[in-house]
């Protein structure tokens, strides 16, 4: 009988312990994709400054997208385009035709929304020439 209390005891600890890395563990891949979604925001916003430092140093016009995805050079590499509903699966960049957002949807299903800034003749924005910027709007859960 005491065998199988000891061995009770062992396997609530063992599970004990496996529920918390299991969470902690979660909770790092969480952060590991924030990380990265920040990074490919810091490409996209550098992309779009050297538009806009082109514009005034050399003229010319601005895009008239509001997809600032289609203003760059370089796209993420798991952009999936314009769309109306959101994807399925998690890790991919779209852009909602219908709220003129640039999203990313987590793993977990949440989204972060962006919207491109064209606050045209202000240039007193940190990292906006001519007004031009890329501004992350308040997560949406689903």
């Amino acid at each position: 009988m005491r065998r199988y209390l000891e061995f009770a005891v062992v396997v609530s600890v063992i599970a004990i312990l496996a529920a918390t890395a299991m969470y902690a563990l979660d909770h790092a891949r969480g952060q590991a994709e924030e990380s990265g979604l920040q990074m490919e925001v810091m490409a996209i916003r550098a992309q779009l400054m050297e538009v806009a430092v082109h514009r005034e140093t050399f003229g010319g016009g601005l895009p008239s997208s509001n997809n600032p995805i289609d203003w760059i050079a370089t796209r993420p590499a798991n952009y999936l385009g314009v769309l109306a509903d959101a994807p399925e699966t998690g890790g991919r960049w779209y852009f909602h035709s219908q709220s003129g957002e640039l999203v990313y949807r987590f793993h977990d299903g949440h989204l972060a929304r962006f919207r491109l800034s064209r606050e045209a003749g202000r240039s007193d924005g940190r990292g906006m020439p001519a007004g031009i910027g890329l501004l992350r709007l308040p997560d949406q859960r689903q």
